[in-house]
């Protein structure tokens, strides 16, 4: 697999401590995955302020903390020279987001042309417990739609059959969905009941190329499992989606912990265009989701074993714990698509 990044930032490769390959060594033994967890998801935005109102005033997330990075150990984890960023971290009850905005340098805004099949789509998918309440809501905070109106599919397809779900944006026009599972449908929790009408993240989307080349990835070499697959279309998929003729293979993955991650593969229309192979961490079309792991470097061995495109030079020990983790990196899944792995830390 050829990296998206070798090109701007070369390939480096850190020596991997011995404790790390006896990790290496004893997990593969055992089974184990390599990761112990979803973490927050990460998205960049033009301006904090506006976001952490955005999200905390009208979807209900709770702020949890805000700082500001710079200096060599943030340029090399991100993949970005002079980086000055403010970082927020939002939680959803049992689930967390993670706000970037780069004062230095400026990236380049979201494509105005960007659609749902576009294979740099990515989504959180917030549960609600009524979607009535949550559309009116919503509306009478003049969110953008990016679908027409709240979609039910359709009761013949068996595992999706009765969600209800819409999709919108925030304010720098990254998507975002509510949905609402019916009896039977869904993690217990989100039908625990109680007054809350945002409860929680259940996963985030990502569209991809192939599904069988995404699995050899999330599956195979990260070791979550398969937790669901399905076969969505017709007029209520094609509105939810607003693509027509939207024909999608969907298959959702889990880690021990945190929210999912679905894998969207348009069936029909094929013509999303790839990831841009110059993106880089500070543009608006950024997102990253972050994966626990037990040890980072014995981590990093394993995703160069497996020639995963990179965006951080390597392993970055992070000395003053400024983002909440003591190492991590950056990684890109097969169809560009940004994860940080993480290891310690109060995530």
């Amino acid at each position: 697999m050829t990296s998206l990044v070798q090109t701007m930032i070369g390939p480096t490769r850190r020596v991997v401590p011995a404790l790390a390959l006896l990790w290496l060594a004893t997990a593969a033994a055992l089974g184990q995955p390599l990761v112990n967890a979803v973490g927050a998801v990460g998205l960049t935005v033009s301006d904090l302020d506006r976001s952490v109102r955005f999200y905390t005033e009208v979807l209900d997330f709770e702020a949890v903390s805000e700082r500001e990075v710079a200096g060599e150990e943030v340029e090399h984890l991100q993949g970005v020279f002079g980086v000055r960023a403010r970082i927020a971290r939002l939680a959803l009850g049992e689930e967390r987001i993670e706000l970037t905005e780069y004062l230095a340098p400026e990236g380049r805004p979201l494509p105005a042309d960007s659609r749902s099949n576009d294979r740099w789509f990515q989504h959180i998918a917030i549960v609600v417990s009524d979607m009535d309440r949550a559309y009116a809501h919503l509306r009478a905070h003049h969110v953008r739609h990016a679908s027409p109106g709240p979609q039910r599919l359709p009761d013949w397809n068996p595992n999706a059959g009765g969600i209800e779900a819409f999709y919108f944006k925030d304010p720098d026009g990254h998507a975002l969905e509510v949905l609402a599972f019916p009896p039977g449908k869904g993690a217990p929790r989100w039908h625990a009941g109680g007054d809350r009408l945002f409860l929680g993240i259940d996963h985030t989307a990502i569209v991809v190329a192939d599904t069988e080349a995404s699995l050899r990835f999330y599956r195979d070499l990260l070791g979550l499992r398969v937790a669901g697959r399905s076969e969505n279309y017709g007029p209520e998929q094609e509105r939810l989606n607003n693509v027509f003729g939207a024909r999608l293979r969907i298959t959702a993955l889990r880690a021990e912990r945190g929210p999912g991650i679905e894998l969207l593969e348009y069936l029909a229309p094929r013509d999303g265009r790839s990831y841009p192979a110059d993106a880089r961490a500070n543009d608006l079309l950024h997102w990253q989701t972050d994966l626990e792991t037990a040890g980072a470097d014995g981590a990093e061995h394993r995703l160069r074993e497996g020639g995963v495109p990179w965006i951080s030079p390597g392993t970055v020990r992070m000395a003053d714990g400024a983002l909440g983790f003591e190492a991590g990196f950056l990684v890109r899944d097969p169809d560009g698509h940004a994860l940080r792995f993480v290891e310690g830390g109060n995530r």
